[in-house]
């Protein structure tokens, strides 16, 4: 059996976008987990995605208020099929960003971020997968709108695919 993920961070609605797009909503709703690395800004959000979700695994960043961070943890972790993901908003500057995650999250074998808006899928030297999705609405200096999709099946991750939000 395998697992299909969607992973997003970075929604800022209602500050950036007024709402998701219909193509996020879409993906969301059909993916068995749903990894969110945080910047939801709206806890009425937060009730949205509670609701399309069949599960739900978030975290609160920098930009989330007193609502969110009572509802959400700052690092949430769990395993899938054998699979350990942790989940952080920020993991600070890109230089040296492998290795410090790999120090922190020692028991980790991918970890879901945010923050950046900034794409990001490497691998650490010691495994550990990162991804940053990007962010579905607010594109900053990358040249897109982004999330990412993946699968977890016979306890590894595979297919992780960074999918395009046209605007």
């Amino acid at each position: 059996m395998s697992l299909h993920l969607v992973l997003v961070a970075d929604t800022h609605v209602p500050k950036r976008a007024r709402a998701l797009p219909e193509q996020v909503w879409a993906a969301v709703e059909t993916a068995d987990v749903v990894f969110h690395a945080g910047d939801w800004i709206s806890a009425g959000l937060l009730d949205e995605f509670e609701q399309r979700s069949r599960r739900l695994i978030g975290v609160y960043g920098n930009n989330d208020g007193e609502e969110l961070r009572r509802r959400l943890p700052e690092t949430a972790r769990v395993t899938l099929d054998g699979v350990r993901f942790s989940m952080i908003h920020e993991t600070g500057q890109a230089k040296g960003r492998e290795q410090r995650c790999e120090a922190l999250f020692p028991d980790t074998d991918v970890l879901v971020f945010g923050h950046s808006h900034i794409p990001w899928d490497t691998v650490a030297p010691g495994g550990l997968r990162l991804l940053n999705p990007g962010s579905p609405t607010d594109r900053r200096r990358q040249p897109v709108c982004t999330y990412m999709t993946a699968v977890v099946a016979n306890g590894r991750l595979d297919d992780v695919q960074l999918v395009e939000v046209p605007t």
